[in-house]
Order: C-alpha cells, then structure tokens, then sequence
C-alpha cells in the first residue's frame, strides 16, 4: 500500500475530496466504491492496474472517510456525488476515463455516464448494472420485507441510533459480516440489524483485521451520516437531472458473484441479465460462481484479470 499516493483535490463547491492514485499515463481508470467501503477497497485492483501500465485514481466520496462532508447532508444526491467525480478528473487535468464501480458506486457511475458521457470510456460494473435515475430501486425497496436493511436504514434516526450503540470499526465488521453471506439481510420486527449478527463475529477469510481497522478509522474520522443518506435515503430526493438520451454508448462489463445477496431482490435477475442491455447495448456480462457481494475483495485475480482484459480488449486495445 506505500506505493499509493494520497492527495485532496477541491470541487467547484469548495469541498477537499481525498484521493487515493497510483500509475502515470493517459490510460486513466477511475474505481468508485460501495458501502461499507472506501478508497481501500479497490487497494487490489489498483495495484494490479499500475502493473499493467493504468493510471488507478480512487476517490473517497463527499462525506466519506479523508473528504470533506457536503454543506447540506440531507440534500446530498448522486447526482452531486457524479459531479464531484468529474471535478476530481478535472483537478488532475484528466479529459476522459474507464470508470469502474461496485455496489451504490454504480449509481454514482450511471449519473456520470449520462451527464458525462463525452469524458467516459468504458465502464466496468460490479455486483449492479448500469441503473438511470427514476423510481425503480424505491419500487423494488416496496416489495422487500420492512425488516430489510435498507428499508430499516431510510427511516431517519433510526440507523444512527443502532450504529451508535458501538464504535466505527465494529459497525463496518457487522456489515460486511451480513453482506458478505448470501441471504437478504432482514431484521425482525423486535431486532436492529446490528443484531442479526454476534458481538464479533468472525471475518470472512479474504478481509483481515488490519482490513478492518482501516476501514474503522476512516470511517471514525467521517461518521456515518452521509453514508445513510447517500445512497440509503436519496430516493426521497427529486434527481433534478437533464437527461434525455439514457442510453450509455460505451463498451461496459458487469461481473456478478452468484452468491452475492442483492441476486435476491425482485426483479434483479431480469434485469441484470436482460433489462439492463435496453440502456447499455454494448454490454459483456460476466458471472463469478463463488462470487459474494464483495467480489473485488473475495477474488481479487480472477476480478483483476477481467477488468484488465477488458480493458486491453475493449478500451485501449
């Protein structure tokens, strides 16, 4: 990890965004997280990109870890979180990019490929397609049991007062415990999610406790506050974005880990497989048998090896 470079770029908002980069060139690949993670959790894939001659960029999103948080957290969107990638790219004078994202960092891509699509050069997603702005993840959180997660996590307060029972490093342990198995996460109507699993339970294999404690650091420094609007409560929020043509115009991947939890959620089988193709024609999907929702973390080689293939093949062949 000493060979990745740290820095803060500045947003037109003023706002100091920490970046994580390694690699030099205009072959530039921009990786955008998920929660519970942060920056680290690409730590794999950026290694292995500046090996192969690519420029790795990794932000820390508004409000998440070394940034700064937004002015009005309650007023946050994806749409800001898209805006604020494209400032990264133009602080470091970088035109365009092949974006990767996993979890909610594909909704944060999805934003950036439409309102941006002339500095995009592929996109690689992991665990969610490509999805445009609209009602469709609030009509899938409907169907879902109210013990769900993130219904649980959209009811303000709620969250802060079940995270706030213990420290930082703790709560991320919990989660990527829960996320990391293959059923839906859901409470009881008597139990918080905290609760679903021990005081300290064991990690999965792939993450280790000094994983855990940088995740537990960062997330001590930020605080949880942004993360539970941003993505669990944007739904309630009007995306006032001009968009007209949805249709990403890109080479793009999807890798899916067949034992990632989110597979269970209505209607994500049609779309991913099908669905999604309607907006992202040029569109290779790729299933990962022993894959959870942590993919990039789980099996970094094989994860590796598709995003440079792809991007030898498809982008910069």
């Amino acid at each position: 990890m000493d060979l990745i470079e740290h820095k803060f770029v500045e947003t037109n908002g003023g706002l100091k965004l920490h970046v994580a980069q390694i690699g030099t060139g205009d072959k530039v690949v921009l990786l955008l997280h998920g929660f519970p993670e942060i920056w680290y959790s690409w730590r794999h894939q950026m290694l292995a990109l500046a090996g192969a001659g690519y420029r790795a960029i990794a932000p820390d999103y508004r409000g998440y870890g070394l940034s700064d948080p937004p002015p009005k957290p309650d007023e946050a969107t994806f749409i800001d979180f898209a805006a604020d990638v494209a400032a990264v790219l133009d602080s470091l004078q970088i035109p365009k990019a092949a974006v990767v994202a996993k979890d909610f960092g594909v909704y944060v891509a999805s934003r950036f490929a439409l309102l941006y699509p002339e500095r995009l050069q592929g996109m690689v997603t992991l665990g969610i397609p490509f999805t445009p702005p609209g009602p469709g993840a609030s009509a899938i959180l409907a169907l879902l049991h109210e013990g769900f997660y993130a219904r649980r996590w959209m009811e303000p307060g709620r969250a802060e007062a079940d995270f706030g029972r213990f420290d930082a490093k703790t709560v991320v342990r919990k989660i990527y415990v829960l996320f990391a198995g293959t059923e839906l996460p859901t409470a009881a109507v008597d139990q918080e999610i905290m609760d679903l699993v021990g005081a300290s339970p064991d990690l999965p294999a792939w993450l280790t406790e000094e994983d855990l404690s940088t995740y537990g650091d960062l997330y001590q420094k930020s605080g949880f506050q942004t993360a539970l609007k941003v993505p669990y409560r944007y739904s309630k929020l009007k995306e006032s974005a001009d968009v007209t043509d949805l249709t990403v115009r890109v080479p793009a991947m999807l890798i899916l880990g067949d034992k990632d939890y989110v597979r269970k959620s209505p209607g994500f089988e049609d779309y991913a497989n099908f669905g999604v193709k309607h907006f992202v024609p040029d569109l290779e999907i790729v299933h990962l048998s022993e894959g959870s929702h942590f993919v990039q973390e789980q099996l970094p080689e094989q994860v590796n090896e598709l995003i440079l293939g792809f991007l030898g093949a498809r982008i910069w062949s």
